[in-house]
């Protein structure tokens, strides 16, 4: 079964909210937003990600620390050069859907992220847009 379609079956009691609540605080910076959305597609070194997301090496370097400390990105060390990746889909869902949200609350008509591929609405299980 996908990761995607899995429910949550935690409840307010869990002992995973604290942990939780930790995750959203290290990505509650736009800096490490960007490293994530930077680092789908694979692996970067730090100044191929300091130039992606527009900020100096040094600081990119600070987040992608905090990041490791999360678990949130790996590192591999190729010679003289560090290459950075996602541990796993999760960091990668959590940014996705909170732009995606983001995507809601700027918009007055329906988000991008809702039209398939010819522009059309989409429903549930529809990815080519070809819903009415």
């Amino acid at each position: 079964m996908p990761e995607d379609s899995k429910m949550c079956t935690f409840g307010p009691a869990s002992p995973y909210v604290d942990l939780a609540a930790e995750v959203f605080s290290l990505l509650s910076d736009a800096t490490r937003i960007r490293i994530i959305l930077a680092l789908r597609s694979g692996e970067l070194p730090v100044g191929e990600l300091a130039e992606r997301v527009g900020k100096p090496p040094t600081a990119v370097s600070q987040h992608l620390a905090k990041l490791r400390w999360g678990r949130i990105v790996s590192a591999r060390q190729d010679g003289t050069r560090v290459f950075y990746s996602l541990v796993d889909e999760h960091a990668r869902q959590l940014v996705t859907h909170a732009v995606f949200q983001a995507e809601h609350v700027v918009g007055d008509d329906l988000p991008g992220h809702h039209l398939g591929e010819r522009g059309l609405p989409t429903r549930a299980g529809d990815t080519d847009g070809s819903a009415p």
